[in-house]
């Protein structure tokens, strides 16, 4: 134990530095702490880090069972499904040849395959971390070929637990875990929330309770002889609940949960053997060419194989492209998976060097093509790369032939609601353009609705924007704005900005007018407390004024129908 806090404590003052700099020069962080680890592998003995990897892998795998929402990848769950199988069918196949090429063993083999074919669900979760990206499709697409390939993993680490292909001894471990997961779903459903009960307000009882259940599931995961990522993961399920509802206790589970994945990372860089510098030439020439093929399949063959896969189920090129750029690094079950296979016997130190090595260099370069997605994207496009269906689209959207004089309104949350309520109070024509999945039966109900991305020019084709009397864009997004204004529509533009430059900007570039909700509820705010001190309102009547507010949700809009 004191190893490990030293060794816990040698990575943090060596990481420290390397936070500083992307910080202070805006940069993703995942790169530094890999180029950190490599430096901490120096100080730190290689037992004594995959040791750390293993225990801060199960840790991780824990947070992400406590953070599945199956409402998020449900709407999409068939499609995703489909993507999934076909990354592990020819990305995978591709990794396992490349392994013989190279002249791999085939049983060493299979884990260059499943290193090329799953993607990471730490560095895909932490790039999706905005409400904006996890509500669109794409979001929801990636979560969802996170969510099925790792079950898929879950299933691979429980028959190399078995250390043999006999039909009794895996029959036996896959019958352990799944009865991991059984009791995990019987926790979360009947026993959690008595749990709840007995805490009180209390978060720290909550969060010591959580820790106690993740304990339990570990302990008999280890006890049935299986990996305790699989009993980390039914503990993470067994937790799962509203976040809402126990809001303290998933505050304090999200900080741990940011602790461990810089861990992870560090670990990642520490891992990797270097090249030319811990290695002969011989080696080193091999072992890149291995890594080298790894990082080829991953960063660019995966993304190229899920876009067309998407874009094949009539998914627009750009929702296809933006999504497979939240596949292209080696997932962290790949590396349990190795580091298991390793400490058993059956890879190499070579083999296992080289998923490292590309490990690394996928986890930093998919930070970098998280940050430029759209100019890659757009890159693809204009050179004629990506073709586009749009079945999706039509599938999903209604809209009359003839519409004319409308209103556009981006968005159906909150806003777009009022605004579609608005509409129908007039008896004024609309049409509503939503990407969210998880909006897509309410959106049905409207008079008119196109489900579809507001980035990509077909949308507003089908929207028939061109006669239109007026867009409203309700979400609050500089991306969505400017790509509407690119647009070049003969018609006024209302748009939604977060910050004053911003709004301005948009202003000057030919905005007809743009909310700035953070300002005007500022000044609202401000006009309010004003009239309390002036004695010009007292509180029951500003109460009074608030509720009556919230409940007359039909806002009028002036002057835009007459």
């Amino acid at each position: 134990m004191t190893d490990l806090l030293t060794a816990v404590s040698i990575m943090f003052i060596i990481t420290g530095p390397f936070l500083l700099v992307a910080n202070r020069f805006e940069l993703p962080t995942v790169p530094f702490f890999v180029l950190a680890g490599v430096i901490v592998g120096f100080f730190v003995d290689p037992e004594l880090t995959l040791e750390l990897a293993q225990y801060g892998i199960a840790l991780l795998v824990f947070s992400f069972g406590v953070d599945i929402e199956l409402s998020t990848v449900r709407t999409v769950l068939v499609d995703s499904e489909l993507a999934a199988f076909g990354q592990i069918l020819v990305v995978g196949s591709l990794g396992f040849g490349l392994g013989l090429l190279l002249g791999v063993p085939p049983g060493e083999s299979i884990y260059l395959g499943a290193a090329a074919a799953l993607s990471s669900t730490i560095v895909g979760a932490a790039l999706l971390q905005r409400e904006f990206d996890t509500n669109l499709v794409r979001g929801r697409l990636a979560r969802s070929i996170h969510f099925v390939q790792d079950l898929l993993a879950i299933l691979f680490v429980l028959v190399l637990s078995a250390a043999t292909l006999a039909v009794d001894s895996v029959a036996t471990v896959v019958g352990y875990g799944v009865g991991l997961l059984v009791a995990a779903l019987i926790v979360n459903r009947y026993l959690f929330d008595v749990v709840g009960e007995f805490a009180g307000d209390s978060d720290e009882l909550m969060i010591l309770a959580v820790v106690a259940l993740l304990a339990l599931f570990v302990g008999a995961a280890e006890f049935a002889g299986i990996s305790i990522v699989v009993g980390a993961f039914a503990a993470g399920l067994a937790v799962r609940h509203d976040p809402v509802e126990y809001l303290g206790l998933f505050n304090g589970l999200e900080s741990i949960k940011d602790f461990f994945v810089a861990i992870f990372f560090v670990t990642i860089g520490a891992l990797v053997v270097l090249p030319f510098v811990e290695l002969g030439w011989t080696e080193s020439v091999e072992k890149l060419l291995l890594a080298g093929g790894l990082v080829l399949l991953t960063a660019v063959v995966k993304p190229a194989v899920t876009t067309a896969i998407l874009i094949s189920q009539g998914y627009e090129a750009r929702t296809a492209t933006l999504t497979s750029l939240n596949t292209d690094q080696v997932s962290e079950f790949a590396l349990i998976i190795a580091i298991e296979a390793l400490l058993l016997g059956l890879l190499s130190q070579s083999v296992f060097d080289a998923i490292i090595l590309a490990a690394a260099v996928t986890m930093a370069t998919s930070s970098l093509s998280q940050r430029y997605d759209e100019q890659i994207y757009r890159t693809l496009a204009d050179h004629g790369l990506l073709g586009s269906r749009h079945e999706k689209i039509d599938e999903w959207s209604d809209v009359p032939a003839d519409l004319s004089d409308h209103v556009v309104i981006v968005g159906y949350g909150r806003q777009g609601q009022t605004l579609v309520e608005t509409c129908e109070h007039l008896d004024h024509p609309y049409v509503v353009i939503e990407n969210d999945p998880a909006r897509r039966d309410a959106v049905a109900d409207c008079d008119a609705f196109v489900f579809g991305d507001a980035m990509e020019r077909y949308t507003w084709e089908k929207a028939n924007a061109e006669d239109a009397r007026i867009v409203v864009s309700t979400v609050k997004s500089e991306f969505v704005s400017r790509r509407i204004l690119s647009f070049g529509f003969d018609t006024d533009l209302t748009l939604r900005s977060g910050d004053r430059e911003s709004a301005l900007e948009l202003l000057d570039e030919g905005a007809l007018y743009v909310s700035h909700s953070d300002l005007l509820a500022g000044q609202q705010l401000a006009k309010q407390i004003r009239a309390l001190v002036d004695g010009e309102l007292t509180p029951a009547e500003l109460r009074e004024r608030q509720q009556a507010e919230l409940e007359d949700r039909a806002d009028r809009l002036p002057h835009i129908f007459h």
